[in-house]
């Protein structure tokens, strides 16, 4: 289907896999992993996430998550000389087929019921059918595959190494767009083929959004190493994106703004994350580190990029004016608005680990504003024009969604995506 939905997706996609690629450019080349192959495979990856935001049918939305999977599993191991990308690499492939398995024998089990994979006779069948055991398994085995993609809490554990193995370009290229497309295929298959299913896919949402965030920000406090900090902090930003999911189907209204509220979150979230990865590559051509620690006294020899890091990291804890702030508040108005027990216990649950975020964050701009740097050496860091792009149009990106709620045809352009369809 080519409705409002699919296409602002798409030009998501695309736009993060352009951004990608500028900051890939001499990275790569520094890595001795420069192939020429790389290009073609994020298009493959990209072509796999369109056909996952246009698809109807399970078998298309199937196609669509190996064609994204194959290549995905490819560029997490794409610097072959380096042991830590190959384990990357294997441990995303051997996780992602297991998940992949169990989504089909989910499927399968919706088609023996339904007799069709087209989503809307699906619905049909399984609003007549009420809730019974089998269907109870068929949702949840179907939703498992989904929840792997976005690094649910608990199919997360392929995310910390997968991330700090792959060539941190592809790794921002994967915690960005892969969980984009995980998120569109999900809810596609929520809103269109389980609304008779209200009773059992928004209990294990609230399960999974709640364990995710939680359990994310915990690991995450405790990490020494930037990029497992933003892999760890990712695991927790998909159980934000979720929890919109766990009311789903209390109103018509609140339906309308569940879905809102998850692709402004995914916009805002693309722009932050890929930025913050930008920051992190910019940083190591003179740091030569992960560590947190090495990110200190960034502010005496690159202002620039603190001041930027400084952005994104304001905006990952939802501090205004940046674009997080309008991303949680409109997590917690639909988990409110809902008046209901599961929205208001997931909202509390929500609030305290926006606290818990704020602590290792935070952490992060300490480092760069108020500590040393640990070999004592100020000179400054050259970075590429391919990157201070990149940087520029997510820092831009990032600030201006954050002011969108004084301007309302913004404010109300996910509701206007997710009507479309």
């Amino acid at each position: 289907m080519l409705d409002n939905f699919a296409s602002f997706f798409k030009m998501i996609f695309l736009l993060s896999a352009g951004l990608a690629v500028l900051i890939s450019d001499q990275y790569m080349e520094r890595e001795g992993c420069n192939h020429g192959e790389l290009y073609p495979l994020i298009l493959f990856t990209v072509v796999g996430m369109m056909l996952m935001a246009s698809g109807t049918d399970l078998m298309t939305i199937f196609l669509g998550l190996e064609v994204m999977s194959v290549a995905l599993y490819v560029l997490a191991g794409f610097n072959r000389k380096n042991l830590k990308s190959n384990e990357a690499g294997l441990k995303y492939m051997l996780m992602g087929i297991f998940a992949s398995a169990i989504m089909l024998y989910g499927m399968s089990l919706l088609y023996g019921v339904a007799g069709d994979t087209r989503l809307t006779v699906i619905a049909e069948k399984l609003t007549s059918e009420g809730t019974k055991p089998l269907l109870t398994l068929a949702a949840i085995f179907t939703l498992i595959g989904f929840a792997f993609k976005v690094s649910a809490v608990p199919f997360h554990t392929w995310a910390p190494d997968t991330y700090e193995g792959a060539p941190t370009p592809l790794t921002a290229f994967l915690a960005v767009a892969s969980k984009a497309a995980g998120f569109v295929a999900m809810v596609t298959i929520i809103t269109t083929a389980f609304p008779g299913q209200a009773k059992v896919v928004e209990p294990f949402m609230w399960v999974l959004s709640a364990a995710t965030m939680s359990i994310g920000n915990l690991i995450a406090m405790r990490q020494t190493n930037i990029v497992r900090m933003l892999a760890y902090s990712g695991v927790a930003q998909a159980g934000y994106i979720m929890a919109p999911l766990a009311v789903y189907s209390q109103t018509g209204q609140t339906g309308v703004s569940a879905s809102s509220a998850i692709v402004n979150y995914l916009i805002i979230y693309a722009a932050m994350n890929l930025g913050a990865f930008a920051v992190v590559i910019a940083a190591a051509r003179k740091t030569r580190s992960g560590e947190i620690s090495s990110f200190g006294g960034m502010l005496n020899y690159a202002p620039g990029l603190t001041a930027a890091m400084t952005v994104f990291l304001f905006s990952l804890a939802g501090i205004p004016p940046m674009g997080g702030w309008l991303a949680k508040w409109q997590v917690f108005s639909v988990l409110l608005q809902s008046k209901s027990t599961w929205g208001t216990t997931l909202a509390l649950v929500a609030a305290v680990n926006t606290v818990l975020a704020a602590f290792y964050y935070l952490n992060v701009a300490k480092q760069m504003w108020f500590m040393p740097a640990p070999d004592g050496d100020t000179s400054r860091v050259r970075v590429p024009p391919s990157l201070v792009a990149a940087l520029a149009i997510t820092v831009i990106a990032t600030l201006l969604s954050g002011v969108t709620s004084l301007v309302p045809d913004l404010t109300d352009f996910g509701s206007a995506i997710a009507l479309g369809r």
